[in-house]
């Protein structure tokens, strides 16, 4: 699943993101500020205000967020992508949150079984948090649990409805199960929320060739 593997080289970026551009001697922009600089009108304040709530911002700010993942620069759209998701890995608790980075680090050591257990006690102990969901529904996609994936999938977006990474990762699932018309449009909610979502896009014209395909040899 090109998206779900791409995860994990957002695991190791997403520190750098975390790295705020605040110019020497100048005060952190609080969290109300940042809200504000994202609708200036220079690409540089809209970047620091989103760079800024990767670091300070809440789930209730992400939806202000999704706009600036079509920004007019390249830079700005980056940025809100690597925000997004530093947002949704924060729970709001601690000891969650602990837990978290110890699932992630055996995600990143391939110790899949591990990483599993740890997710699921998140979602026994925080059943809201829907990145714990997100990372099991990754996990039991790399194992080949297809169904369970798509299931977990399913309560990530119950619980986040603009989370493109597991709309990206139903996307996936539903083609490889040869779903073609649920996985075009897995992709193609996917992009109403994140229209530069790497890889969506030529994803989407392969169903779509499929699909015409399909359609061909049944007349």
């Amino acid at each position: 699943m090109r998206y779900m593997r791409a995860a994990f080289a957002w695991l190791h970026a997403v520190g750098l993101a975390a790295a705020i551009a605040t110019p020497v001697g100048a005060a952190p922009l609080t969290r109300d500020e940042a809200l504000r600089s994202l609708e200036q009108p220079q690409a540089s304040a809209r970047r620091a205000g989103v760079e800024r709530l990767a670091a300070v911002g809440t789930m209730a700010d992400a939806d202000r967020l999704v706009p600036r993942l079509d920004d007019d620069e390249a830079q700005v759209r980056e940025a809100a992508e690597a925000a997004l998701w530093q947002i949704w890995s924060r729970s709001g608790d601690g000891a969650i949150d602990a837990l978290y980075w110890r699932g992630v680090q055996q995600m990143q050591a391939g110790r899949l079984s591990a990483a599993r257990d740890i997710f699921s006690e998140i979602i026994r102990r925080k059943p809201a948090f829907a990145e714990g969901w997100n990372k099991r529904a990754t996990i039991l996609y790399l194992l080949g649990e297809y169904e369970l994936s798509l299931k977990d999938c399913d309560e990530v977006l119950k619980r986040n409805r603009n989370h493109f990474g597991a709309l990206s990762g139903v996307g996936q699932i539903q083609a490889a199960l040869g779903r073609f018309e649920l996985a075009r449009d897995a992709f193609e909610r996917a992009l109403r929320i994140h229209p530069n979502l790497p890889g969506a896009a030529q994803a989407l014209q392969q169903l779509e060739q499929l699909l015409e395909q399909r359609r061909r040899t049944t007349i």
